[in-house]
Parts: structure tokens; sequence; C-alpha cells
């Protein structure tokens, strides 16, 4: 295996299945049609959106004009003394930054919140070598514009003039949006306009992935070499890789397995689930169908298995050589084995994803729901939140649903105890932090241990992180799932400068903003506000436990 190779192995109960829907694929020519940009796969209803949707399939070879941009403006910064980068972006403007500056070692700030706590901790940090890469394929993005904000006044009260500020962010954004004539008067340093046929989840090897990195230290061509030399094999019916794992996709979903574990090993590739989250299931989840990616802390943690769940294992490099009789195994759970670079397995989990939007009779490139939570939070920002009081107190803890959820629940106990057996057969518990992803980071542990308490499927996401991935699956996909959201006490807050509102006062809005449509949906919502973080997530977890 070479190193830019990308293998795809799928054992187990997952194997026949695959080869029948890869067998249906390659039959309709669909790998072709797929590499040469053929927008009517999907449907009628899909085309249009398409159509304008596929530039990604370019992007190992229409990026590389970036490769010496991004060299000599790092060097420059280098030369100025700016040697910390901070990226200001949500959804997949920071989730495949993440995941390439960890896979390479490389340090890299990454804000996607709106925690007055993370955001003040992240701008007194080396704030006199502090760059900062505000990115938003819309350009209006309330998280990314609040970030900008408090920046540019961080720097203004540090002694910095107006073009000195100006000269302390690069942007990234698509042609014509308001953030590319906000850069313009601000007086960015760079302004970088990304292709605006690429959709935000399948922007990877675009401008928005590569931008951060290459200005954190990454190799950025070497990423786009090893995308480039798995880019060949995307039209073949043999040998193809994307068709491997989209045929194991689809085949998860038809085969009642639509819960996807996936499970990442090694340090190169860490990350690489919060990343493949957002793009399968803001991709497949909706029109009450899709794949509900489940990233996992390893194999065999809990919630990594069950009647309704596949498991996609992602490494850099095999562990163990893979075999014929290995990939035609037809028992077993139902696994699939993806091993590669991350700038070529970056390609291939688009490719695929798109191949099981097909399977699934789903548009890929659409997100019909997300924008029902954010006006919920501008309308709230607006009128102000209804003020109830919690249904029960226990500790640093108040809990709050609706009647029927927690009738005769008096402590987290009861409350959890009262979550979980609402989860319907084949449902799942979503778990949404509210939180600062740093200093509560505790809180993650609720995964695990929520998992090892039933057989439904278990997610984590940090608000308003999610918001942006897992989101859409939320209320566009099955109507199976129950959700706890937890909300945290605001020490100190944090105003968003130019703006009637805080970066305290904007995460509540949009944490009650969901609330509104999960609970529009009758889905079960349990919230636990934590009065003190420390003290609540630590008895949260020990009432789990």
């Amino acid at each position: 295996m070479g190193t830019t190779d990308v293998q795809v192995v799928i054992t187990g109960g997952l194997a026949a299945a695959a080869r029948a829907v890869a067998d249906e694929l390659t039959g309709e020519d669909v790998p072709a049609r797929l590499a040469g940009q053929d927008a009517t796969l999907w449907g009628e209803a899909a085309e249009a959106e398409a159509s304008i949707r596929l530039g990604w399939l370019d992007l190992p070879d229409t990026s590389r004009e970036l490769v010496d941009r991004l060299a000599t403006l790092r060097a420059e910064l280098l030369a100025d003394g700016l040697d910390h980068v901070v990226l200001a972006g949500m959804g997949g403007s920071s989730l495949a930054p993440e995941v390439i500056t960890r896979g390479a070692g490389v340090p890299l700030t990454v804000l996607d919140t709106t925690d007055p706590g993370q955001v003040r901790s992240a701008i007194g940090d080396r704030l006199s070598r502090t760059v900062v890469v505000v990115s938003s394929k819309s350009g209006g993005t309330v998280e990314t514009d609040s970030h900008r904000r408090a920046y540019a006044q961080a720097f203004r009260a540090a002694g910095l003039a107006d073009d000195e500020v100006g000269r302390r962010f690069i942007v990234v954004t698509d042609p014509g949006s308001p953030l590319e004539r906000t850069a313009t008067e601000l007086g960015a340093r760079a302004v970088f306009l990304a292709a605006p046929d690429v959709g935000g989840r399948y922007s990877a090897l675009s401008a928005f992935g590569l931008v951060p990195s290459a200005l954190a230290g990454v190799d950025i061509a070497a990423l786009l070499a090893e995308a480039q030399a798995v880019a060949g094999l995307l039209g073949k019916n043999e040998a193809n890789p994307g068709l491997q794992l989209g045929a194991a996709l689809g085949a998860a979903w038809r085969t009642g397995h639509d819960k996807v574990a996936i499970v990442h090993t090694g340090a190169d590739v860490a990350g690489f689930g919060d990343w493949a989250e957002q793009l399968v299931a803001e991709s497949t989840g909706k029109q009450g169908r899709g794949l509900l990616p489940v990233v996992v802390e390893g194999a065999g943690a809990p919630g990594g298995s069950g009647p309704d769940v596949a498991t996609v294992l992602v490494s850099a490099t095999p562990t163990t050589p893979a075999t014929p009789a290995a990939t035609g195994a037809d028992s077993g759970p139902p696994t699939a084995t993806v091993t590669g670079p991350v700038g070529a397995q970056f390609l291939v989990w688009e490719y695929a994803t798109a191949l099981a939007g097909r399977v699934i009779g789903i548009n890929p490139f659409d997100q019909p729901n997300v924008a029902e939570s954010k006006e919920n939070t501008t309308r709230i920002l607006t009128t102000g939140a209804t003020v109830v009081a919690p249904s029960f107190t226990d500790g640093p803890v108040d809990g709050y649903g609706d009647a029927g959820l927690l009738a005769g629940v008096v402590d987290l106990t009861g409350a959890i105890h009262a979550l979980l057996a609402a989860a319907p057969g084949r449902g799942y518990l979503a778990v949404m932090a509210y939180l600062d992803r740093h200093a509560d980071a505790a809180a993650a542990g609720l995964r695990q241990a929520l998992a090892s308490r039933t057989d439904r499927a278990v997610t984590f996401g940090w608000g308003p992180r999610f918001l942006h991935s897992t989101g859409q699956y939320h209320k566009g996909g099955p109507a199976g799932g129950c959700f706890l959201q937890l909300t945290g006490a605001t020490v100190v807050d944090l105003p968003v400068p130019g703006r009637p509102f805080t970066f305290g006062e904007l995460q509540a809005a949009q944490a009650a903003g969901d609330i509104q449509a999960l609970a529009s949906r009758g889905y079960p919502v349990l919230r636990l506000h934590l009065n003190d973080r420390a003290a609540g997530i630590a008895r949260l977890l020990a009432a789990v436990q």
C-alpha cells in the first residue's frame, strides 16, 4: 500500500449488502457520472442545488493556486511576529482545519463557540502575536461576526491603530458575501474568496480548510497531493475507495444499521470523526431519513455497537494488512475500515457521502432544517426568552422539561431515568452542551456514561458548534431522538461590540432557540442548567453512573 492510497475493507454482515449496492451503482454508471459532476444523480428535485454544489471534485487541482500565496503570507506574518493563528469559524469552516492541524501536530486555536468564558480565554492568549482568520461561507454567521468584533475591540484596546487592527485579520468567504465587503472596510491583510460551487461541509480542500491550516504551518501541498492521488480512482467501477465506502454507508442504511459509529485510531486522524459527523449527518439527515454518525472514543467504547449500528474505523495507516478472505467475510459485526492519509480521506468521504445520498434517496447538498434554530435565536434576542421555573433542583443543577417527561421527578437520577426511558426503540439520545469545551471538558464524559446505561446510540456535541453539524439531522432525520441540553451559569459575561447583546445572551438564546425547534416536534427534551459548572458536571456524572 502506497503512502497516498486509500483502502476500504468491509467485513461482517455489511459485506454482502455493500457488494450488492456497489453492483447497483456501477450498473447505472454512477461512479463515472459522479466523477463527471452529473447533477441529475439525486433526482429532479435536487438537480438545481446539485448543479452548483459539485465543485469539491475539482479542488485537488484548483486549490493548488493557494499554495504559494499562503506560503508567502505565512512568511510575512512570521516576519511581523504573528505566530499565533486563531480561526474564527463554524461547522465546515472550522472542523476540517482542526483535523488537519491536529493530525500534523501544528497548533491552531479554533474559536467555534459563543461561550463568553471560552471567547475571553482565546482573546487573552498571546494577543500581541495573534492573527485571526475569519472564515464564513455565507459571510453572515452570527458567531463568527461576533468573534471578529470582539477581537477588533481587543486589538484597539491594546493600542493598535485602525489600519494595524485590519492587518491582524485574514478573511475567507464566498465572492460577494457581506464578509467580503466588511473585509474591505476593515482593511484586512488578505482576503481569500472560496469557490462558490462548494458547500461548507464539502469544503475541506478549499480555502476554508487550507488557509488557516497553511498559516498555522501545515504543508498543504502534500495534503492536496494526497487527494490528487486518489481523485483519479473515483470514476472507476473497480478499486474505487469512494465507491466502496459509499456502498458500505448506503448498505448500512438499507439493512437497518442507520447509526454509524466512527472510531479514529491514531493521532494523525484525531478529530476526524467530528468532521465526518457533520458531513454525513447534515448531508443525509432529512425527509425523515438519514445516517446518524456516533463519534465514539475508541474501539469497544459504549455505544459503538448494537442491532442498528454499523462501525467505521478510520486510520491513516493500516494496523493489520487486509486479506481477500477478510474482505469477503460475511459474518460478524457490520464494519468498514478506511485507511489512508487525511487529504485523500477527505475526498473519499465526500464522494462516498454523495453516493450514500443517492442510495438513501435524498439531496446530499441541502440543509432545509438548519435555519429554524437560527431564526428562533434571532427572535429570542429581539423579544427576550420566556422565564420559567425549574421542574426540580438537585444541588447545583436546575432541571427543566415538560410535565409529561418529568412527572414525579425530583432529582437528577430520576430525570436521567425518565429521559432514557423516553428514547424509542431504534432511537438515540443526543447530549448538547452549551458550555466551554476546554474549561468544561469533563462534560464530554457524559457520552460514555450514558451509553453504558442504554442500548440506544448516544451522541455528544458542543453547542452551538453542533447546530452547524448534527443540528440538521436532529430536526430533519428520523423522529427517534431524545435530547439532553446542558447550559451553565455565566460568571463574567462579555459584550459583543456593536450589538445589543452579549456572548452570554447569544449563547442562551441559541440554546433556547434549539429547544423550541425540538420541542415543537414533540421530542423529549431535558435541559439541565449548571449554576456551578464544575460542581454541576460532577453531580451529573455521579447521577448517571
